[in-house]
């Protein structure tokens, strides 16, 4: 199964959350964190009432005025 993962850098970890199912996790570097939320999520989708997957967003940047 292929998912999405935002990552985010908060102070000292970072944080990976899935954007198809809401499970997230968090790290000392970016490939901790990855590392974590995979972890995560198969134990996650291990357990038969998970939620399903939603679609795969599409992921666009958008530029505004500030």
């Amino acid at each position: 199964m292929r998912l999405t993962a935002a990552v985010t850098r908060e102070d000292e970890l970072f944080v990976a959350q899935c954007i198809e199912v809401d499970v997230a996790s968090q790290g000392s570097s970016f490939e901790d964190a990855l590392l974590n939320l995979r972890e995560a999520l198969e134990l996650y989708f291990k357990d038969s009432n998970a939620e399903k997957p939603r679609a795969a967003p599409i992921i666009a940047p958008l530029d505004i005025a500030v």
